[in-house]
């Protein structure tokens, strides 16, 4: 058998040797057909008794998860649970029902790529993952309509009764119900053709420690069942039916990554401490509000970002003021006194609410987070009453996106004495103390951040939109996409910059872009002074072993050096 090499993008990292198992692929064909007027009204009866039972299935699996199950699947089978019991979801579907005559699967499916689409086209990576979530909780109704029984296990019985290997899953796209499913078996590694670093089957693998590469594009059909790979989740490399010489090669690999793991272990309870004794602060960057408990057990001192979109995004009513506020509360309270800083909406232009037609020329650079914040007051009130009314239950502070303006600030400022002055008045709790910071990730911010880092609290550097903004790449354009440079002079001396100036002003600075979770960049954000790291649970231990190895004081004195070079700075030399 020829040796064909594959290359996706490595979303885990480790390294397996198996047998491939192929799943069918995860779109259900279901039938579209238009139905009489005299079936319209058990047609509708059939859709809503479905939403009932896929409903019911997810919320039935994140109640019996094992104690072991990694925390981030339960949530996201609690979102799809959220997703199918929102009558925004089923409202649509059942109009077109009854005024175009649509089966039941018609209906739903089409409502479902009308709101996945909406997802898809956002600038954000994480929100743009969720139209992935849209389409899996779907699904799961489709299959209820059709009586289907996705036993995602069946094709591993199959494969285990030839081959004593483990068994690497090479799917189209995996729904998080039935990565609930996989873990219950003998599976070394996950393939996947779609997928990104903030998809489902990613987030789940890392915290499971599994490796996984997705969006290879074709490899369900490039793979055979039986097939002999090799998956490497570090550079996202799949190779099928390897060498003698490669199977070797990548057997040391594996023995020489876990032993590291093993290692890295240890770590978990030992402080974040250079070894000139400069002590720094780790911080999670959490999506969901029980993500915080996991990011508490993990070693996390703080939530660094607590993103607030997935209250907003697909539905078409705003979340209110209780149900924001139970959201804030519960991510409060799982970090069990540590700080929580919860970010304001980050929405806007291509990530509109209640369908408001998008209609920026570039929405990067459009009316979205605190702009579509201050232009639409109401929404930003209700917001910051419930996450004040949650910093009763802890310690919470405020981060507002994309502030590149000093009167963005201010107008914050007010809104907030505002949102204050009404909590008095009705009596709640709530800390009046809780302080306020901005996002630096606009070049502007950074180059002018002295009045910025003189009138807030702390900052944060979201590394992500800085590069992009700075560099004038998106990220998503896959013509330029390989001209995004983390380690591009101009994007270094920004956020050696803004810490300068934190520590000039005595405020606190954090990266919470992908920077501050990349080890191999962690030596060089000590040499430019940074004390405050924000990042996933999983990759804390790793960031964790370079700051224990590393010498602040002789790191700052190779980097001043380095940036004042025009070349990339050689990561090698620190």
């Amino acid at each position: 058998m020829a040796i064909v090499s594959l290359r996706g993008q490595g979303v885990a990292r480790g390294y397996a040797i198996g047998r491939a198992v192929v799943m069918d692929a995860a779109v259900l064909e279901v039938a579209h057909h238009r139905i009489a007027e005299h079936e319209v009204e058990a047609e509708c009866a059939r859709l809503h008794t479905a939403l009932q039972v896929a409903q019911q299935r997810l919320s039935e699996m994140a109640r019996a998860l094992p104690a072991d199950t990694p925390a981030e699947l339960g949530a996201v089978l609690n979102v799809h649970a959220l997703l199918l019991a929102d009558p925004e979801l089923e409202r649509p579907a059942l109009k077109l029902i009854r005024e175009r005559h649509y089966n039941a699967e018609w209906a739903l499916t089409a409502c479902g790529s009308a709101l996945g689409e909406q997802f898809a086209q956002m600038e954000d990576a994480y929100l743009r993952e969720r139209a992935t979530d849209i389409r899996q909780a779907i699904e799961r109704v489709l299959m209820a309509l059709v009586g289907a029984d996705a036993d995602i296990l069946c094709a591993a019985h199959r494969m285990a009764e030839h081959h004593d290997e483990p068994l690497i899953v090479v799917a189209h796209d995996i729904a998080p119900a039935d990565m609930l499913h996989l873990r219950e078996g003998r599976f070394a590694a996950f393939v996947t053709d779609l997928g990104g670093p903030t998809s489902h089957t990613a987030i789940v693998a890392r915290s499971m420690g599994v490796p996984a590469v997705v969006a290879v594009g074709n490899a369900r059909t490039l793979i055979r069942d039986g097939d002999q790979l090799v998956v490497d989740g570090a550079t996202g490399g799949v190779i099928i039916n390897p060498s003698a010489q490669v199977l070797e090669e990548y057997r040391q690999r594996k023995q020489q990554f876990l032993q590291e793991r093993a290692e890295l272990a240890l770590l978990s309870s030992a402080p974040a401490v250079t070894l000139d004794g400069v002590a720094i602060t780790l911080n999670a960057n959490i999506e969901l509000p029980d993500e915080a408990a996991a990011a508490c057990r993990a070693g996390a001192e703080g939530v660094g970002l607590f993103r607030t979109e997935f209250l907003f995004m697909g539905r078409n009513h705003l979340p209110d003021e209780e149900e924001q506020y139970r959201a804030y509360a519960e991510a409060v309270k799982g970090m069990a006194g540590r700080p929580v800083t919860i970010r304001t909406l980050d929405i806007g232009a291509d990530k509109s609410l209640l369908n408001e037609p998008a209609v920026a020329t570039n929405p990067a650079l459009g009316l979205r987070a605190i702009r579509y914040c201050l232009a639409h007051p109401d929404i930003f009130a209700t917001q910051l009453r419930a996450i004040l009314r949650a910093s009763a239950h802890g310690q919470v502070r405020i981060l507002i996106p994309m502030v590149a303006h000093m009167h963005e600030v201010h107008a914050t400022r007010q809104a907030l004495a505002s949102a204050k002055a009404e909590l008095v008045a009705r009596g709640q709790p709530f800390d009046d103390q809780v302080q306020l910071g901005a996002m630096v990730e606009i070049p502007a911010t950074a180059i002018a951040i002295e009045p910025f880092a003189e009138n807030l609290d702390f900052l944060s550097i979201g590394t992500n939109d800085l590069i992009q903004y700075t560099l004038a790449i998106d990220r998503g354009d896959t013509e330029v996409a390989h001209l995004y440079d983390s380690q591009h002079p101009a994007v270094l001396r920004l956020i050696a910059q803004t810490i300068n100036a934190g520590v000039r002003y005595g405020k606190p600075v954090a990266v919470c872009g992908e920077m501050a979770g990349d080890a191999t960049l962690t030596r060089l954000l000590l040499g430019m002074g940074l004390t405050q790291f924000s990042m996933h649970a999983s990759q804390m231990l790793e960031v964790k072993r370079e700051i224990r190895s590393a010498h602040s004081n002789a790191l700052r004195a190779k980097v001043a050096i380095a940036l004042n070079r025009a070349e990339r700075v050689d990561l090698k030399a620190l």
